[in-house]
């Protein structure tokens, strides 16, 4: 599991703009040194890695990142699930915490990266044309996909598992760094309980359930 209250891939932006800030601070002065410092501080809050507190009930399909839900959809899914489908796409602006967890626990089964382009995260055919990285995710009661979306912003979709991986429900295992969307594809089964507009967050937010 990522641990620490600042994932590692932050480390090196963080040290660069802390000499940055330092330096300006020694040789132009304290008020010049304002603006790098912003710019430290952004970057430090944008790598933050929150604890959370994951429910524990099996049946519960958790958000995988924090955001707004852009949409809920009916689809049909031909990568992984290859039946109809529910689909919930999340947006993440800059202030949003960039750690992608596990919605379920489960097995990953499915891996796939797609190279692409960068138009901005919040527009409808981001999902589709945009660089992604997908994960299909099995246990004994149902198996889901979930895709992490670059944006006009985000050029660098990180990711700490692989196939093989057995992942935890709220389990942290990648992130999107400066901007991006996170899409959940569920089977039928499972009563989403969310909606277009609601802010959610990883590991935390219930957004769908198995009905019983």
């Amino acid at each position: 599991m990522v641990k620490g209250p600042i994932v590692k891939e932050g480390y090196r932006y963080i040290a660069i703009l802390a000499c940055l800030t330092a330096c300006v601070a020694i040789v132009m002065g304290g008020y010049w040194s304002i603006v790098p410092g912003v710019f430290l501080v952004f970057v430090t809050f944008f790598f933050r890695n929150p604890n959370r507190k994951i429910p524990g009930d099996e049946a519960y399909v958790m958000s995988p990142a924090d955001g707004k839900v852009m949409s809920v959809c009916d689809i049909y899914d031909e990568e992984f699930l290859l039946d109809e489908a529910i689909k919930v796409t999340i947006f993440l602006s800059v202030l949003d915490v960039h750690v992608n967890r596990s919605p379920i626990a489960g097995e990953i089964i499915y891996q796939q990266y797609t190279c692409g382009r960068f138009r901005p995260a919040y527009k409808e055919s981001a999902g589709c044309e945009n660089e992604r990285h997908s994960l299909g995710i099995e246990n004994d009661q149902m198996k889901i996909l979930v895709t992490q979306i670059a944006g006009i912003l985000a050029r660098r979709i990180v990711s700490w598992v692989t196939l093989g991986n057995v992942l935890t429900r709220g389990e942290r295992y990648g992130m999107i760094k400066f901007g991006s969307c996170t899409e959940v594809v569920m089977p039928k089964s499972v009563e989403v309980l969310v909606k277009k507009g609601d802010r959610v967050r990883g590991g935390e937010t219930i957004i769908g359930r198995i009905r019983k």
